[in-house]
Protein backbone atom coordinates (compact mmCIF):
# COMPACT_ATOMS: atom_id res chain seq x y z
CA UNK A 1 0.00 0.00 0.00
CA UNK A 2 3.00 2.47 0.58
CA UNK A 3 4.03 2.77 -3.26
CA UNK A 4 0.18 2.98 -4.39
CA UNK A 5 0.59 6.10 -1.90
CA UNK A 6 3.54 7.44 -3.06
CA UNK A 7 2.60 7.42 -6.70
CA UNK A 8 -0.76 9.31 -5.68
CA UNK A 9 1.46 11.91 -3.63
CA UNK A 10 3.69 12.44 -6.36
CA UNK A 11 0.57 13.06 -9.26
CA UNK A 12 -0.78 15.55 -6.48
CA UNK A 13 2.10 17.81 -6.89
CA UNK A 14 4.47 16.95 -4.00
CA UNK A 15 7.97 16.96 -3.71
CA UNK A 16 10.95 15.53 -1.91
CA UNK A 17 10.51 19.16 0.05
CA UNK A 18 8.28 17.62 2.18
CA UNK A 19 10.24 15.52 5.07
CA UNK A 20 7.28 13.05 5.20
CA UNK A 21 7.57 12.61 1.26
CA UNK A 22 11.09 12.63 0.90
CA UNK A 23 11.39 9.98 3.48
CA UNK A 24 9.12 7.81 1.86
CA UNK A 25 10.70 8.03 -1.60
CA UNK A 26 14.24 7.30 0.15
CA UNK A 27 12.92 4.43 1.26
CA UNK A 28 11.44 3.16 -2.62
CA UNK A 29 14.77 3.34 -3.75
CA UNK A 30 16.47 1.93 -1.18
CA UNK A 31 14.08 -1.10 -0.96
CA UNK A 32 14.94 -1.32 -5.39
CA UNK A 33 18.61 -0.66 -4.44
CA UNK A 34 18.50 -3.46 -2.24
CA UNK A 35 16.46 -6.04 -2.92
CA UNK A 36 14.53 -4.79 -6.33
CA UNK A 37 17.56 -3.44 -8.46
CA UNK A 38 16.88 -6.05 -11.68
CA UNK A 39 13.00 -4.95 -11.27
CA UNK A 40 13.26 -1.51 -11.93
CA UNK A 41 15.49 -0.55 -15.26
CA UNK A 42 16.97 -4.36 -15.07
CA UNK A 43 16.66 -7.47 -16.85
CA UNK A 44 13.53 -8.52 -14.80
CA UNK A 45 12.16 -4.82 -15.41
CA UNK A 46 8.50 -4.80 -16.64
CA UNK A 47 7.35 -1.05 -18.28
CA UNK A 48 4.10 -0.51 -15.80
CA UNK A 49 6.55 -0.74 -12.31
CA UNK A 50 9.11 1.50 -14.04
CA UNK A 51 7.21 3.94 -15.87
CA UNK A 52 5.31 4.80 -12.87
CA UNK A 53 8.09 4.72 -10.78
CA UNK A 54 9.99 6.94 -12.89
CA UNK A 55 7.11 8.86 -13.31
CA UNK A 56 7.01 9.92 -9.69
CA UNK A 57 10.16 9.89 -8.63
CA UNK A 58 10.86 12.73 -11.26
CA UNK A 59 8.14 14.86 -9.99
CA UNK A 60 9.43 14.17 -7.05
CA UNK A 61 12.93 16.00 -7.68
CA UNK A 62 14.86 12.50 -8.40
CA UNK A 63 15.73 12.75 -11.86
CA UNK A 64 19.55 12.81 -11.41
CA UNK A 65 19.23 9.67 -9.03
CA UNK A 66 21.89 6.86 -10.74
CA UNK A 67 18.87 3.99 -10.52
CA UNK A 68 16.48 6.83 -12.58
CA UNK A 69 18.66 7.24 -14.64
CA UNK A 70 19.08 3.87 -15.31
CA UNK A 71 15.51 3.33 -15.47
CA UNK A 72 14.91 6.28 -18.36
CA UNK A 73 18.13 4.54 -20.36
CA UNK A 74 16.24 1.55 -19.90
CA UNK A 75 12.83 2.71 -20.74
CA UNK A 76 14.03 3.80 -24.31
CA UNK A 77 15.79 0.93 -25.06
CA UNK A 78 12.87 -1.67 -24.13
CA UNK A 79 10.19 0.54 -26.55
CA UNK A 80 9.04 -1.28 -29.69
CA UNK A 81 9.87 -1.00 -33.05
CA UNK A 82 6.77 0.76 -33.87
CA UNK A 83 6.81 3.44 -30.88
CA UNK A 84 4.86 1.76 -28.07
CA UNK A 85 5.92 -0.38 -25.17
CA UNK A 86 4.20 -4.07 -23.82
CA UNK A 87 4.77 -5.14 -20.39
CA UNK A 88 5.54 -8.83 -21.80
CA UNK A 89 7.63 -10.10 -24.52
CA UNK A 90 5.77 -8.91 -27.63
CA UNK A 91 7.22 -7.33 -30.70
CA UNK A 92 4.26 -4.33 -30.84
CA UNK A 93 2.93 -2.17 -28.28
CA UNK A 94 -0.33 -1.61 -26.63
CA UNK A 95 -2.00 1.93 -25.73
CA UNK A 96 -2.44 0.05 -22.55
CA UNK A 97 1.50 0.67 -21.98
CA UNK A 98 1.38 4.30 -21.17
CA UNK A 99 3.61 4.28 -18.57
CA UNK A 100 6.79 4.75 -21.01
CA UNK A 101 5.62 7.64 -22.24
CA UNK A 102 4.02 9.48 -19.42
CA UNK A 103 7.39 8.70 -17.38
CA UNK A 104 9.40 10.45 -20.40
CA UNK A 105 7.11 13.51 -20.39
CA UNK A 106 8.15 13.77 -17.19
CA UNK A 107 11.56 14.79 -17.49
CA UNK A 108 11.97 18.17 -18.29
CA UNK A 109 12.25 19.34 -21.97
CA UNK A 110 16.05 20.73 -21.46
CA UNK A 111 16.69 17.79 -19.86
CA UNK A 112 16.18 14.97 -22.27
CA UNK A 113 18.97 14.03 -24.87
CA UNK A 114 18.55 12.72 -28.39
CA UNK A 115 17.57 9.30 -27.29
CA UNK A 116 14.73 10.23 -25.22
CA UNK A 117 13.66 12.99 -27.77
CA UNK A 118 13.74 10.52 -29.99
CA UNK A 119 11.84 8.26 -27.95
CA UNK A 120 9.34 10.62 -27.18
CA UNK A 121 8.70 11.39 -30.69
CA UNK A 122 8.36 7.93 -31.92
CA UNK A 123 6.28 6.76 -28.55
CA UNK A 124 3.57 10.12 -29.05
CA UNK A 125 3.30 9.09 -33.53
CA UNK A 126 2.45 5.29 -31.55
CA UNK A 127 -0.75 6.99 -29.52
CA UNK A 128 -1.28 9.72 -33.04
CA UNK A 129 -1.46 7.31 -35.53
CA UNK A 130 -4.44 5.45 -32.90
CA UNK A 131 -6.00 8.48 -32.24
CA UNK A 132 -5.80 7.54 -28.58
CA UNK A 133 -8.34 4.64 -28.83
CA UNK A 134 -7.90 2.67 -31.63
CA UNK A 135 -6.48 -0.82 -30.80
CA UNK A 136 -8.24 -4.39 -31.83
CA UNK A 137 -11.16 -5.07 -33.48
CA UNK A 138 -13.96 -3.38 -31.14
CA UNK A 139 -13.44 -0.46 -28.85
CA UNK A 140 -12.13 -1.49 -25.17
CA UNK A 141 -15.17 0.38 -22.85
CA UNK A 142 -13.26 1.10 -20.19
CA UNK A 143 -10.76 3.34 -22.29
CA UNK A 144 -13.94 5.84 -22.97
CA UNK A 145 -14.52 5.83 -18.95
CA UNK A 146 -12.61 8.32 -16.96
CA UNK A 147 -10.64 7.23 -13.63
CA UNK A 148 -9.06 8.57 -10.58
CA UNK A 149 -5.73 7.43 -9.67
CA UNK A 150 -5.45 5.39 -12.95
CA UNK A 151 -1.93 3.54 -11.60
CA UNK A 152 -1.64 1.15 -14.01
CA UNK A 153 -5.05 1.13 -15.48
CA UNK A 154 -5.53 3.67 -18.94
CA UNK A 155 -8.85 5.92 -20.47
CA UNK A 156 -8.61 8.58 -23.13
CA UNK A 157 -7.91 11.05 -20.40
CA UNK A 158 -4.90 9.38 -19.56
CA UNK A 159 -3.82 10.02 -23.22
CA UNK A 160 -4.84 13.09 -23.66
CA UNK A 161 -2.85 14.03 -20.41
CA UNK A 162 0.64 12.48 -21.37
CA UNK A 163 0.28 14.00 -25.26
CA UNK A 164 -0.53 17.83 -24.24
CA UNK A 165 1.78 17.43 -21.57
CA UNK A 166 4.43 16.78 -24.57
CA UNK A 167 3.13 19.91 -26.46
CA UNK A 168 1.17 17.60 -29.48
CA UNK A 169 -2.46 19.59 -28.42
CA UNK A 170 -2.45 20.95 -32.06
CA UNK A 171 -2.71 17.43 -33.72
CA UNK A 172 -5.43 16.84 -35.76
CA UNK A 173 -5.21 13.39 -34.68
CA UNK A 174 -6.58 14.14 -31.06
CA UNK A 175 -9.97 15.59 -32.17
CA UNK A 176 -11.87 12.60 -31.52
CA UNK A 177 -10.33 12.23 -28.07
CA UNK A 178 -10.86 15.87 -27.10
CA UNK A 179 -14.94 15.12 -28.37
CA UNK A 180 -15.15 12.52 -26.01
CA UNK A 181 -13.53 14.93 -23.45
CA UNK A 182 -15.99 17.38 -24.30
CA UNK A 183 -18.99 14.81 -24.49
CA UNK A 184 -18.33 13.82 -20.50
CA UNK A 185 -18.82 17.24 -19.67
CA UNK A 186 -21.54 17.67 -17.28
CA UNK A 187 -24.14 20.69 -16.98
CA UNK A 188 -22.79 22.22 -13.98
CA UNK A 189 -19.26 22.19 -16.39
CA UNK A 190 -17.35 19.38 -13.98
CA UNK A 191 -16.56 16.30 -15.09
CA UNK A 192 -17.14 12.68 -13.45
CA UNK A 193 -15.26 9.66 -12.67
CA UNK A 194 -16.72 7.26 -14.75
CA UNK A 195 -15.75 4.33 -12.64
CA UNK A 196 -12.98 2.88 -9.89
CA UNK A 197 -9.97 1.03 -10.97
CA UNK A 198 -9.83 -2.06 -11.19
CA UNK A 199 -12.74 -1.14 -13.63
CA UNK A 200 -14.43 -4.43 -12.67
CA UNK A 201 -18.05 -4.10 -14.60
CA UNK A 202 -17.45 -7.29 -16.40
CA UNK A 203 -20.94 -6.72 -18.39
CA UNK A 204 -19.26 -3.51 -20.43
CA UNK A 205 -15.82 -5.12 -20.67
CA UNK A 206 -14.22 -4.59 -17.48
CA UNK A 207 -11.31 -6.33 -15.64
CA UNK A 208 -11.20 -9.85 -14.94
CA UNK A 209 -9.98 -11.50 -11.90
CA UNK A 210 -9.35 -15.08 -11.22
CA UNK A 211 -8.21 -14.47 -7.16
CA UNK A 212 -10.29 -12.27 -5.27
CA UNK A 213 -11.52 -10.25 -2.91
CA UNK A 214 -10.34 -6.81 -4.66
CA UNK A 215 -11.00 -3.63 -3.36
CA UNK A 216 -10.95 -0.25 -5.19
CA UNK A 217 -8.75 2.77 -4.43
CA UNK A 218 -10.66 5.27 -4.40
CA UNK A 219 -10.79 8.86 -3.39
CA UNK A 220 -14.02 10.48 -4.92
CA UNK A 221 -17.49 8.39 -5.86
CA UNK A 222 -18.37 7.76 -9.19
CA UNK A 223 -20.82 9.70 -11.22
CA UNK A 224 -20.22 12.70 -9.02
CA UNK A 225 -18.93 15.93 -9.93
CA UNK A 226 -14.84 15.31 -9.27
CA UNK A 227 -12.66 17.43 -8.36
CA UNK A 228 -9.75 15.36 -9.50
CA UNK A 229 -11.31 14.43 -12.96
CA UNK A 230 -12.32 18.40 -13.76
CA UNK A 231 -8.83 19.08 -12.81
CA UNK A 232 -7.12 16.89 -15.51
CA UNK A 233 -9.75 17.39 -17.92
CA UNK A 234 -9.82 21.41 -17.57
CA UNK A 235 -5.74 20.97 -17.86
CA UNK A 236 -5.79 19.12 -21.12
CA UNK A 237 -8.14 22.06 -22.34
CA UNK A 238 -5.93 24.92 -21.26
CA UNK A 239 -3.43 23.22 -23.26
CA UNK A 240 -4.95 22.18 -26.15
CA UNK A 241 -6.02 26.15 -25.86
CA UNK A 242 -2.09 27.24 -25.76
CA UNK A 243 -1.71 25.32 -28.87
Amino acid sequence: MTYWRFLLLAELGMTRENPRVRRTAELILRRWSEKGADLLGGPDSEICVTGNSVRALVRLGYLDHPLVRRSVDWIVRTQKSDGGWYCWPARSGSLDCWEGLAALAEIPDGSRDGSVRQSVERGAEFYLRRQLKKEGKTPYPPWFRIHYPNHYYYDLLVGLRVLTRLGYGSDPRLRPALRWLLGKRRRDGTWAIDADHPDLDAEHGGYAFDEGPVWPFRLEPPNEPSRLATVEALSVLSRVGRA
